[in-house]
């Protein structure tokens, strides 16, 4: 278990790392320094891929030139990612290897899933031109890799009052071999002594369940908003281009698919669908806002339990520092470093998210009352 642990906590952090990464390359219009995939010009490496610049032209003649700063921060995501699903296989492998680890096995079956259409979301996202759509979904299996990998740590940590599976296991091992016959013929006739536990109310789960919805939502919009480089079609704040109205039909604005064939690097809308997005993002943040507060604040105004107000305090906390980016963001005219910390913002967020619905669903006692 404590293998297993150590491995769970570095694959978290690693996916937390390719999140915000694979959003730096994004940002940095990267995406498309390599053409191909899995490899960058038909090369594992750049340095092969710059030094055969003449198959590079006449393989691609679209992109003929190999640009090696954009193919490294590439190269470089997809290495990381790449190690991401080889940690997720090794934990996947532990889970049917050790017995103790069984109950663990469909989460890491869900994470083997998770990876693999990751991974051919990435090589669409190529292939298709970064195309919003390919994009947009590659955001939001990547954060959903993480939000199982932060459930997977969840289940394995100790809890006030309980222990991870595999130290109850061992604990009741060793009082069954510490037991004399007799006593554990005696202890096996009682009738199992269940605690009232009290659950937690099912307004309480709701308000969780709709709290992660609003939030995966919020990324989708944000997604959309980064892939059709609509960041800055609105200068303003709050206004967008000194109205509150959207500037075209949504139908415009979020057309999901426009064919084959088509470069959307820099983006295919004009101005005002962009500037529609935007003001779209703006209007859901602002729904998520008044929505997560209020979840943070009854967590905290009812806090009988340090669980329960550290969880309150994470989720007001994560709001407020991505409310605080998205604001910036306008306002400094989009620097890279702060689009990227969005990012990491919004999967902070999503991590604050499922911490509640965790405790509100597998360990309601906690954040009963």
């Amino acid at each position: 278990m404590s293998l297993f642990r150590s491995l769970n906590l570095f694959a978290l952090i690693l996916c937390f790392v390719v999140v915000v990464f694979g959003a730096y390359v994004r940002l940095s219009n990267a995406g498309l320094g390599c053409p191909d995939w899995p490899g960058c010009y038909g090369h594992l490496t750049v340095t092969a891929a710059a030094r055969d610049a003449t198959a590079a032209a006449r393989n691609f003649p679209s992109r003929p030139v190999v640009e090696a700063p954009k193919a490294w921060k590439e190269m470089i995501h997809r290495y990381l990612a790449t190690t991401l699903g080889t940690l997720l296989l090794v934990l996947a492998a532990l889970t049917w290897l050790f017995e103790s680890l069984r109950h663990l096995r469909g989460l890491t079956l869900a994470l083997i899933g998770t990876v693999c259409l990751q991974g051919a979301l990435g090589a669409l996202t190529v292939l298709w031109n970064v195309n919003p759509l390919t994009v947009t979904g590659h955001l939001l299996v990547g954060l959903t890799t993480l939000a199982l990998l932060w459930w997977l740590w969840l289940r394995g940590t100790a809890e006030p009052g309980s222990a991870p599976v595999a130290n109850r296991y061992a604990q009741a091992r060793v009082e069954r071999e510490s037991r004399s016959e007799r006593q554990a013929w005696f202890a096996a006739q009682r009738p199992p002594q269940r605690a009232a536990v009290p659950s937690a109310p099912w307004g309480l789960r709701a308000y969780a369940v709709l709290a992660l919805v609003l939030v995966v939502g919020q990324i989708f919009l944000g997604g959309w908003t980064s892939s059709n480089y609509a960041a800055l079609s609105c200068p303003d704040f709050p206004t967008c281009l000194g109205s509150f109205a959207p500037q075209t039909p949504l139908g415009q604005a979020f057309t999901l698919w426009h064919g084959f064939g088509v470069n959307y690097e820099y983006g295919i809308l004009d101005g005002a669908a962009r500037a529609t997005i935007q003001l779209i993002h703006r209007y859901g943040a602002l729904l998520l806002c008044l929505v997560l507060g209020g979840l943070a604040l009854f967590l905290l105004a009812t806090a009988k339990t340090t669980r329960r107000r550290r969880l309150g305090a994470f989720l007001l906390g994560a709001l407020l520092l991505q409310l605080a980016i998205g604001i910036g963001i306008v306002k400094l005219q989009l620097p890279l470093w702060l689009a990227d910390a969005h990012n990491a913002g919004a999967a902070l967020l999503l991590l604050a998210v499922v911490a509640v619905n965790f405790h509100a669903w597998r360990e309601p006692e906690t954040l009963h009352g």
